[in-house]
């Protein structure tokens, strides 16, 4: 996958479900096999903040996203860690 697939993704599948923003960050994924080697392969970090009382909702485009991403670019699993803290934006 390159980043401009992925940004398209982002741009059709992400935004849509979540249009009040989101951040993006390069990093570089690691996994082992089931044969036990070790594979890199660039990633991208994907932070979605939105309010604790759509939790439920934004969990169902969350699993969404994760299941689209997972058939467009075969992948056999993509992470997802939820955290539940309080945030301030000023604008």
């Amino acid at each position: 996958m390159t980043e401009a697939q992925f940004q398209d993704f982002v741009d059709k599948e992400v935004s849509p479900r979540f249009p009040d923003g989101l951040t993006i960050t390069k990093a570089e994924g690691r996994f082992r096999t089931g044969e036990g080697d070790i594979v890199r392969e660039q990633s991208f970090v994907l932070v979605l903040l939105y309010p604790y009382e759509a939790f439920a909702e934004s969990s169902r485009r969350i699993e969404r996203i994760r299941s689209l991403y997972k058939k467009q670019f075969d992948q056999q699993s993509v992470l997802r860690v939820d955290d539940q803290f309080v945030a301030w934006v000023s604008f």
